[in-house]
């Protein structure tokens, strides 16, 4: 298929698949398109394997997606930046402790306890794994994912305070996860010595430190082009600009496009833009529009991996018990956490972080992109099953945590 074609049939079917949704089955939007997606794609492996060819068009819709590069390369900028234009910046800046704590050490407690486990578990079922294989496994599925918390975070009762924890903790921690897997990987594909301190240093400063840099200029000139404009479609252009630039510039400095997109997004969509410009109402409406429409295209994405994915039903089994290990790894990396913060537990927060946690499209395009090796295929196997696991079981049954541990009168003050 062309890029026309590939474009085409894929908005096509996000439009059928979300109309589906919000006509009969009624769920979220995100969760129905995806749960949707997940079903066509099991009905177009079963007709496949009985002979009917009819379905073909969605299996080379699937192979001619190279999901790893469109979601890293061209759609993570603009959600990112979406999200972050929606954030609070006042209850972020409040709760920017816990919220740091989350995404740097909570980071890196789940993707060690988690590649620990991982490991464990491959030995049990007499899977040969190598223990870094497991650790870079774990600095993919470890952050938590800001498109899927995002978009499923709008249609829960969780209480604000917790709710700007984990949104804010979900923007931040990427870049971490990032800087883990990218070192992690080039030790496991290291034959001489071992990748020294000074290597890694440079990856963290180019990464992270460009990132946060790229983020803060485009978001100071993106808001200086914008703050005199009263043109709605300037407006727009130059917010499109931005991400656009940060993207292409990112990917030449090797920076973090996510970490600068979240930057950008939080300077422009300032409240003190917000409440003095007369053209905010527009933009953060159409920028909210985007948003639920690249998550909608990108949730079918996911359903529509399924297909490109045969070798899933070889490792179920380890698949399963991985959803087991990241939710224990969540929940150990959240309590530590509350732990070294205020020295006590909140059960009832606890609860809710470690159900919230959810993982996306980000893990699997990550995984996606590990190089060719006899562990990719049971990596990605794992991830995806934790992905459709975190959004359509976790994401379903939010609310129904929420309001089982938080009582109605109840006002939830800690981390």
């Amino acid at each position: 298929m062309d890029i026309l074609t590939v474009i085409t049939v894929l908005i096509i079917i996000s439009a059928l698949f979300s109309y589906i949704n919000e006509r009969f089955f009624k769920m979220p939007a995100m969760i129905g398109v995806m749960t949707i997606s997940v079903m066509v794609s099991l009905a177009v492996l079963i007709i496949g394997k009985i002979g009917d060819e009819r379905f073909n068009v969605i299996t080379r819709l699937a192979y001619n997606i190279d999901f790893s590069k469109v979601l890293l390369d061209v759609m993570l900028g603009f959600l990112l930046f979406a999200a972050a234009l929606q954030l609070d910046n006042k209850k972020l800046n409040v709760l920017k402790r816990p919220v740091f704590i989350l995404s740097t050490l909570g980071v890196l407690v789940s993707a060690g306890t988690f590649g620990a486990m991982f490991y464990g578990l491959s030995l049990l079922l007499n899977i040969h794994i190598p223990l870094i294989y497991c650790f870079t496994f774990g600095a993919i599925i470890s952050p938590t994912d800001p498109i899927a918390v995002g978009s499923i975070l709008k249609k829960t009762k969780i209480p604000a305070r917790l709710e700007t924890i984990i949104s804010g903790e979900s923007l931040f921690n990427d870049a971490l996860g990032l800087i883990l897997f990218v070192t992690l990987l080039g030790v496991a594909k290291q034959t001489g010595p071992d990748i020294s301190f000074t290597e890694t240093l440079q990856v963290f400063v180019k990464e992270v430190l460009g990132g946060i840099l790229l983020g803060l200029t485009f978001g100071v000139v993106g808001y200086q082009l914008i703050k005199p404009i009263r043109d709605y479609q300037t407006i727009f252009l130059i917010s499109v600009a931005v991400v656009l630039g940060i993207s292409l510039v990112g990917s030449r400095l090797h920076a973090s496009i996510p970490l600068a997109a979240v930057v950008a997004g939080l300077m422009i969509g300032n409240d003190k833009f917000s409440k003095e410009h007369e053209g905010s109402e527009f933009f953060n409406s159409i920028w909210h529009l985007m948003d639920e429409v690249l998550n909608t295209i990108l949730f079918v994405m996911i359903g529509l991996q399924l297909l490109v994915l045969p070798f899933l039903a070889d490792y179920w089994l380890i698949g399963a018990c991985s959803i087991i290990i990241i939710l224990l790894a969540r929940m150990m990396s959240v309590t530590l956490n509350a732990f070294f913060e205020l020295r006590r537990i909140n059960l009832t927060s606890l609860s809710i972080l470690t159900w919230a946690g959810l993982r996306g499209g980000i893990s699997i395009a990550l995984a996606l992109s590990l190089p060719n090796s006899a562990y990719k295929e049971i990596i990605l196997s794992c991830c995806y099953c934790i992905v459709i696991f975190s959004v359509l079981v976790q994401g379903l049954t939010l609310n129904k945590v929420v309001n089982t541990v938080v009582g109605p009168k109840e006002e939830n003050e800690h981390l």
